[in-house]
Protein backbone atom coordinates (compact mmCIF):
# COMPACT_ATOMS: atom_id res chain seq x y z
CA UNK A 1 0.00 0.00 0.00
CA UNK A 2 1.45 3.66 -1.33
CA UNK A 3 1.63 5.99 1.69
CA UNK A 4 -0.97 8.18 0.65
CA UNK A 5 -3.69 5.23 0.32
CA UNK A 6 -3.02 4.28 3.47
CA UNK A 7 -3.10 8.13 4.87
CA UNK A 8 -6.45 7.86 3.51
CA UNK A 9 -7.71 4.78 4.84
CA UNK A 10 -6.19 3.65 7.89
CA UNK A 11 -5.13 6.98 9.58
CA UNK A 12 -8.92 7.43 9.68
CA UNK A 13 -9.71 3.86 11.32
CA UNK A 14 -6.73 4.35 13.91
CA UNK A 15 -7.51 7.98 15.16
CA UNK A 16 -11.52 6.15 15.48
CA UNK A 17 -10.17 3.96 17.77
CA UNK A 18 -7.82 6.25 19.52
CA UNK A 19 -10.61 8.49 19.88
CA UNK A 20 -12.99 5.91 21.46
CA UNK A 21 -10.41 4.66 23.85
CA UNK A 22 -10.01 8.18 25.10
CA UNK A 23 -13.21 9.31 25.70
CA UNK A 24 -13.91 5.71 27.30
CA UNK A 25 -11.32 6.61 30.14
CA UNK A 26 -10.55 10.45 30.15
CA UNK A 27 -13.63 12.70 30.75
CA UNK A 28 -12.33 15.13 28.30
CA UNK A 29 -14.92 17.88 29.57
CA UNK A 30 -14.18 18.24 33.24
CA UNK A 31 -9.98 17.31 32.68
CA UNK A 32 -7.49 20.63 32.38
CA UNK A 33 -5.98 18.67 30.34
CA UNK A 34 -2.57 19.41 29.22
CA UNK A 35 -2.53 22.68 28.02
CA UNK A 36 -4.19 23.76 31.43
CA UNK A 37 -0.16 21.76 32.93
CA UNK A 38 1.26 23.70 30.90
CA UNK A 39 -0.47 26.80 31.93
CA UNK A 40 0.35 25.46 35.49
CA UNK A 41 3.90 25.62 34.75
CA UNK A 42 3.56 29.67 32.91
CA UNK A 43 1.32 30.50 36.35
CA UNK A 44 4.56 29.10 38.59
CA UNK A 45 7.05 31.21 36.03
CA UNK A 46 5.01 34.16 37.56
CA UNK A 47 4.83 34.11 40.84
CA UNK A 48 8.16 33.41 40.56
CA UNK A 49 8.74 36.82 39.12
CA UNK A 50 6.23 38.61 41.54
CA UNK A 51 8.25 36.98 44.27
CA UNK A 52 11.61 38.60 43.24
CA UNK A 53 10.27 41.52 41.61
CA UNK A 54 14.05 43.04 41.52
CA UNK A 55 15.55 39.63 39.89
CA UNK A 56 13.41 40.42 36.72
CA UNK A 57 13.51 43.69 36.62
CA UNK A 58 17.19 44.70 36.28
CA UNK A 59 17.79 48.32 35.98
CA UNK A 60 15.40 50.06 36.69
CA UNK A 61 15.47 52.13 39.55
CA UNK A 62 11.47 53.30 39.46
CA UNK A 63 9.96 51.27 42.36
CA UNK A 64 6.32 52.66 41.34
CA UNK A 65 6.78 51.05 38.14
CA UNK A 66 7.83 47.68 39.06
CA UNK A 67 5.36 47.79 41.63
CA UNK A 68 2.81 48.26 39.02
CA UNK A 69 4.24 45.81 37.11
CA UNK A 70 4.34 43.33 39.73
CA UNK A 71 0.67 44.23 40.38
CA UNK A 72 -0.70 43.45 36.99
CA UNK A 73 1.13 39.72 36.88
CA UNK A 74 0.02 39.15 39.91
CA UNK A 75 -3.31 39.65 39.24
CA UNK A 76 -3.16 38.20 35.63
CA UNK A 77 -1.48 34.81 37.12
CA UNK A 78 -4.28 35.34 39.78
CA UNK A 79 -6.78 34.96 37.08
CA UNK A 80 -5.48 32.17 35.33
CA UNK A 81 -5.09 30.05 38.45
CA UNK A 82 -8.55 30.55 39.41
CA UNK A 83 -9.80 29.56 35.71
CA UNK A 84 -7.69 26.26 36.84
CA UNK A 85 -8.81 25.31 40.05
CA UNK A 86 -12.29 26.16 39.02
CA UNK A 87 -12.76 23.62 36.44
CA UNK A 88 -10.59 21.21 38.97
CA UNK A 89 -13.19 21.43 41.67
CA UNK A 90 -15.75 21.49 39.07
CA UNK A 91 -14.34 17.88 38.20
CA UNK A 92 -13.63 16.15 41.53
CA UNK A 93 -17.06 18.04 42.56
CA UNK A 94 -15.83 19.11 45.73
CA UNK A 95 -18.66 20.09 48.68
CA UNK A 96 -21.33 19.36 45.46
CA UNK A 97 -20.52 23.10 44.24
CA UNK A 98 -23.53 23.53 43.44
CA UNK A 99 -22.89 26.12 40.74
CA UNK A 100 -20.52 27.44 43.47
CA UNK A 101 -16.99 26.41 42.31
CA UNK A 102 -16.04 29.68 40.81
CA UNK A 103 -16.74 30.90 44.23
CA UNK A 104 -14.82 28.39 45.88
CA UNK A 105 -11.94 29.16 43.22
CA UNK A 106 -12.13 32.61 43.98
CA UNK A 107 -12.01 32.15 47.67
CA UNK A 108 -8.52 29.11 47.24
CA UNK A 109 -6.86 32.01 45.55
CA UNK A 110 -7.03 34.56 47.26
CA UNK A 111 -6.35 32.79 50.81
CA UNK A 112 -2.84 31.10 49.21
CA UNK A 113 -1.91 34.63 47.48
CA UNK A 114 -2.29 36.72 51.21
CA UNK A 115 -0.14 33.75 52.29
CA UNK A 116 2.48 35.01 49.48
CA UNK A 117 4.21 37.56 52.33
CA UNK A 118 5.08 34.90 54.75
CA UNK A 119 5.51 32.11 51.22
CA UNK A 120 8.47 35.16 50.19
CA UNK A 121 9.72 34.99 54.49
CA UNK A 122 10.26 31.35 54.17
CA UNK A 123 12.16 31.08 50.61
CA UNK A 124 14.26 33.73 52.17
CA UNK A 125 15.03 31.77 55.33
CA UNK A 126 15.70 28.53 52.86
CA UNK A 127 18.05 30.60 50.64
CA UNK A 128 20.26 32.23 54.19
CA UNK A 129 20.46 28.60 55.29
CA UNK A 130 21.77 27.65 52.14
CA UNK A 131 24.52 30.28 52.19
CA UNK A 132 25.20 29.56 55.70
CA UNK A 133 25.33 25.88 54.73
CA UNK A 134 27.57 25.74 52.11
CA UNK A 135 31.37 26.76 52.09
CA UNK A 136 31.32 27.01 48.25
CA UNK A 137 28.89 29.71 48.10
CA UNK A 138 29.57 33.46 47.51
CA UNK A 139 26.47 35.02 48.00
CA UNK A 140 22.95 34.76 48.13
CA UNK A 141 22.51 35.52 44.74
CA UNK A 142 24.18 32.71 43.47
CA UNK A 143 22.29 30.66 45.18
CA UNK A 144 18.97 32.53 43.91
CA UNK A 145 20.02 31.94 40.21
CA UNK A 146 21.94 28.71 40.35
CA UNK A 147 21.07 26.35 43.10
CA UNK A 148 18.32 23.92 42.63
CA UNK A 149 17.11 22.80 45.62
CA UNK A 150 15.56 26.68 45.97
CA UNK A 151 13.82 26.93 42.78
CA UNK A 152 12.56 23.08 44.24
CA UNK A 153 11.77 24.55 47.46
CA UNK A 154 10.11 27.42 46.05
CA UNK A 155 7.69 25.37 44.10
CA UNK A 156 6.51 23.15 46.92
CA UNK A 157 6.14 26.02 49.44
CA UNK A 158 3.06 27.11 46.95
CA UNK A 159 2.10 23.82 45.95
CA UNK A 160 1.62 23.27 50.13
CA UNK A 161 -0.61 25.75 50.23
CA UNK A 162 -2.95 24.21 47.73
CA UNK A 163 -2.36 20.97 49.21
CA UNK A 164 -3.55 22.18 52.07
CA UNK A 165 -6.59 24.35 50.86
CA UNK A 166 -7.55 21.11 49.60
CA UNK A 167 -7.08 21.28 45.74
CA UNK A 168 -6.45 18.22 43.83
CA UNK A 169 -4.73 17.83 40.05
CA UNK A 170 -2.93 21.67 40.54
CA UNK A 171 -0.19 21.07 43.06
CA UNK A 172 0.77 18.20 42.21
CA UNK A 173 1.85 19.58 38.31
CA UNK A 174 3.42 21.99 40.12
CA UNK A 175 5.52 19.05 42.33
CA UNK A 176 6.38 17.07 39.25
CA UNK A 177 7.32 19.94 37.96
CA UNK A 178 10.00 21.06 39.87
CA UNK A 179 11.08 17.07 39.37
CA UNK A 180 11.51 17.91 36.20
CA UNK A 181 12.96 20.96 36.62
CA UNK A 182 15.69 19.79 39.33
CA UNK A 183 15.81 16.24 39.92
CA UNK A 184 14.05 17.16 43.48
CA UNK A 185 10.76 14.93 44.32
CA UNK A 186 8.84 16.31 47.55
CA UNK A 187 4.96 15.56 47.44
CA UNK A 188 3.41 18.88 47.97
CA UNK A 189 1.78 17.16 50.94
CA UNK A 190 4.67 17.12 52.57
CA UNK A 191 5.12 19.81 55.24
CA UNK A 192 8.43 21.48 55.90
CA UNK A 193 9.47 23.93 58.22
CA UNK A 194 12.21 27.17 57.85
CA UNK A 195 15.40 27.27 56.65
CA UNK A 196 15.26 23.66 54.84
CA UNK A 197 18.51 23.28 52.55
CA UNK A 198 19.15 20.20 50.09
CA UNK A 199 22.67 20.65 49.00
CA UNK A 200 23.44 19.23 45.33
CA UNK A 201 19.79 17.89 45.12
CA UNK A 202 19.64 14.89 42.78
CA UNK A 203 17.87 12.27 43.65
CA UNK A 204 16.17 13.19 47.01
CA UNK A 205 12.58 12.52 47.51
CA UNK A 206 10.23 13.12 50.64
CA UNK A 207 7.13 11.48 50.85
CA UNK A 208 3.47 13.10 51.06
CA UNK A 209 2.89 12.39 55.30
CA UNK A 210 6.61 13.55 56.08
CA UNK A 211 6.86 16.45 58.62
CA UNK A 212 10.53 18.03 58.19
CA UNK A 213 11.10 20.61 61.30
CA UNK A 214 13.19 23.98 61.42
CA UNK A 215 16.94 24.18 59.94
CA UNK A 216 17.12 20.98 58.26
CA UNK A 217 20.22 20.03 55.73
CA UNK A 218 19.84 17.15 53.27
CA UNK A 219 22.29 16.11 50.53
CA UNK A 220 21.39 14.36 47.43
CA UNK A 221 20.17 11.07 46.78
CA UNK A 222 18.09 10.69 50.20
CA UNK A 223 14.82 9.07 50.50
CA UNK A 224 12.35 10.47 53.53
CA UNK A 225 9.38 7.46 52.11
CA UNK A 226 6.87 4.72 53.03
CA UNK A 227 8.05 1.55 55.03
CA UNK A 228 5.30 -0.49 53.47
CA UNK A 229 1.54 0.32 51.91
CA UNK A 230 -1.79 -1.49 54.33
CA UNK A 231 -4.31 -2.41 51.97
CA UNK A 232 -8.15 -2.75 51.95
CA UNK A 233 -9.86 -5.71 52.03
CA UNK A 234 -9.97 -5.50 47.90
CA UNK A 235 -6.00 -5.30 47.88
CA UNK A 236 -5.45 -1.67 46.94
CA UNK A 237 -3.29 1.05 49.21
CA UNK A 238 -5.67 2.60 52.12
CA UNK A 239 -5.35 6.63 51.23
CA UNK A 240 -4.75 9.20 53.68
CA UNK A 241 -2.70 7.65 56.35
CA UNK A 242 0.42 8.49 57.90
CA UNK A 243 3.23 6.09 55.86
CA UNK A 244 6.71 8.68 55.53
CA UNK A 245 8.67 9.83 58.64
CA UNK A 246 8.62 12.84 60.92
CA UNK A 247 12.12 14.47 60.89
CA UNK A 248 12.63 17.22 63.88
CA UNK A 249 14.44 20.04 64.08
CA UNK A 250 18.49 21.24 63.36
CA UNK A 251 19.11 17.43 61.60
CA UNK A 252 21.62 16.81 59.20
CA UNK A 253 21.09 13.78 56.84
CA UNK A 254 23.93 12.96 54.17
CA UNK A 255 23.94 11.56 51.44
CA UNK A 256 21.94 8.16 50.51
CA UNK A 257 20.71 7.69 53.44
CA UNK A 258 16.91 6.25 53.22
CA UNK A 259 14.10 7.06 56.36
CA UNK A 260 11.02 5.10 55.98
CA UNK A 261 7.85 4.55 57.97
CA UNK A 262 4.85 6.75 59.46
CA UNK A 263 6.17 5.82 63.09
CA UNK A 264 9.54 6.37 62.42
CA UNK A 265 11.13 10.25 64.23
CA UNK A 266 14.44 11.20 63.60
CA UNK A 267 14.72 13.17 67.17
CA UNK A 268 16.41 17.29 66.98
CA UNK A 269 19.67 17.82 66.26
CA UNK A 270 20.90 13.83 65.37
CA UNK A 271 23.39 13.60 62.20
CA UNK A 272 22.39 10.74 59.90
CA UNK A 273 25.69 9.75 58.07
CA UNK A 274 25.67 8.01 54.57
CA UNK A 275 23.90 5.41 53.09
CA UNK A 276 22.23 4.05 56.53
CA UNK A 277 18.99 2.35 56.36
CA UNK A 278 16.58 3.53 58.98
CA UNK A 279 13.20 2.16 60.05
CA UNK A 280 13.16 3.13 63.18
CA UNK A 281 12.72 6.05 66.30
CA UNK A 282 16.00 7.64 66.59
CA UNK A 283 16.47 9.94 69.64
CA UNK A 284 17.67 13.06 69.66
CA UNK A 285 21.75 13.93 69.57
CA UNK A 286 22.12 10.90 67.80
CA UNK A 287 24.89 10.20 65.68
CA UNK A 288 24.16 7.01 63.27
CA UNK A 289 26.36 5.99 60.54
CA UNK A 290 27.18 2.63 59.21
CA UNK A 291 30.52 1.03 59.84
CA UNK A 292 33.31 1.75 58.45
CA UNK A 293 35.13 -0.47 56.51
CA UNK A 294 38.49 -1.61 56.35
CA UNK A 295 40.69 -2.07 53.74
CA UNK A 296 43.67 -4.66 53.39
CA UNK A 297 45.73 -1.89 52.16
CA UNK A 298 48.94 -2.68 49.89
CA UNK A 299 51.69 -0.84 47.96
CA UNK A 300 53.78 -2.75 45.24
CA UNK A 301 57.19 -1.02 44.54
CA UNK A 302 56.66 -1.67 40.69
CA UNK A 303 53.98 1.35 40.48
CA UNK A 304 55.29 3.98 43.07
CA UNK A 305 58.63 4.40 41.54
CA UNK A 306 58.42 7.90 43.63
CA UNK A 307 58.11 6.52 46.87
CA UNK A 308 60.97 4.61 48.82
CA UNK A 309 59.30 1.18 50.87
Amino acid sequence: MKMEDWLNKETVKIASELMAYNEQHVEIEKSIGFVGRDKVHVILQSFHEVLFPAMYDQGNSDKVRTQVVVNDKLRQASLDLRDIIEKVLIYQNVDNCNGQCRESADTVVMELVNRFPKIREMIQSDIEAAYNGDPAATSTEEILLSYPSIRAVFIHRIAHELYRLKVTIVPRIMSEYAHQLTGIDIHPGASIGRSFFIDHGTGVVVGETCTIGDNVKIYQGVTLGALSFPLDESGNPIKGIKRHPNIEDNVVIYAGATILGGKTTIGHDTVLGSNIWLTHTVPPYSRVYNSQPSPNISVSKEYVPDYEI
